[in-house]
């Protein structure tokens, strides 16, 4: 099982994000890209789903033509783990 972060942990691996920010409501970040058009837009999801599918993490994802709304949590932790902050810096790499 993988473990949630919290405390000095929790804060340290959110310093180390640029631009993804804590869900209210949720033990989650997110963050939201802007691109050209769709085109653009749907290239980035499809790197981003490569990359979420060797990691077995996957984002939930709200797509509409240019912007991409992305929310990362943990299922198994109940909450943020270092599995989302991993795949927060490989999305990150893929825009």
């Amino acid at each position: 099982m993988v473990a949630k972060l919290q405390g000095d942990a929790r804060n340290k691996a959110l310093q180390s994000l640029k631009g993804w920010a804590e869900v209210e409501g949720r033990d989650a970040i997110g963050k939201t890209f802007k691109f050209a058009d769709f085109s653009q837009a749907w290239g980035f999801m499809s790197r981003v789903a490569l990359a979420a599918e060797k990691l077995d993490h996957h984002p939930e994802w709200f797509n509409v033509y240019n912007r991409i709304d992305i929310v990362l949590s943990t299922h198994d932790a109940g909450g943020l783990s270092e599995r989302d902050i991993d795949l927060a810096k490989l999305i990150d790499a893929a825009g």
